[in-house]
């Protein structure tokens, strides 16, 4: 049953992921090609550093279902943008979604491997983000993980509650998961509607213009 629910997890967020990144290039105006390469790469991308830095296979390299899934989704979502209207909200809700699920799976990654929580909470961040930063820096943008919006942070809240609730609480470990993802979303939700940022740094005067 946990091994089911954690596979339902990586698909529900390859699909979120697939969608967003597939938003993404189509607001550019890319070509299928290019929308289907972007979709990919934010599938796949956090995955794949984590995988690197726990040095293990790269998971999607022995797993033709979570490509087919991608492309299945890609062309679902440029057929689907046909008919979609409000673009912007399309892609924060898969975004989001993304972010909390794959969050997730970095964060068990890590303790499956007997990593220190803290290192798991850092890989469930880079699970949950480096698809879009690489997403963001191929579409030629500023990566949000970068900018005020409550990004990363979310993920790194996410993941402190979720290794607190693991290990100081009896609920069931599927219920602290779907608990988790949710309170990611939230957050992220929260952010963007109430406008909460992190201060950012202005530029400094150099010598030239003192």
């Amino acid at each position: 049953m946990h091994e089911q629910f954690n596979f339902a997890i990586e698909v529900l967020g390859t699909i979120s992921f697939s969608m967003s990144g597939t938003f993404a290039a189509m607001q550019k105006r890319l070509d299928p090609f290019g929308v289907l390469i972007i979709a990919f790469v934010t599938s796949v991308g956090g995955g794949t550093v984590r995988d690197l830095l726990l040095d293990v296979p790269v998971f999607w390299m022995h797993d033709l279902l979570t490509c087919v899934l991608i492309l299945v989704t890609s062309i679902f979502a440029m057929i689907f943008k046909s008919i979609e209207k409000n673009f912007k909200v399309t892609l924060f809700i898969f975004d989001s979604f993304g972010l909390g699920l794959f969050t997730i799976i970095g964060i068990q990654k890590g303790l499956n491997a007997n990593i220190s929580p803290l290192i798991c909470i850092g890989l469930g961040t880079i699970t949950g983000c480096f698809g879009g930063i690489i997403r963001d820096i191929l579409l030629n943008r500023i990566p949000l993980i970068f900018r005020q919006e409550i990004y990363a942070t979310a993920c790194i809240l996410g993941g402190i509650i979720f290794l607190g609730l693991t290990r100081y609480t009896r609920l069931s470990f599927t219920f602290i998961q779907i608990s988790t993802i949710l309170l990611i979303v939230t957050i992220r939700t929260l952010a963007v509607k109430y406008h909460w940022q992190i201060p950012k740094f202005y530029g400094y005067r150099n010598d030239a213009e003192m």
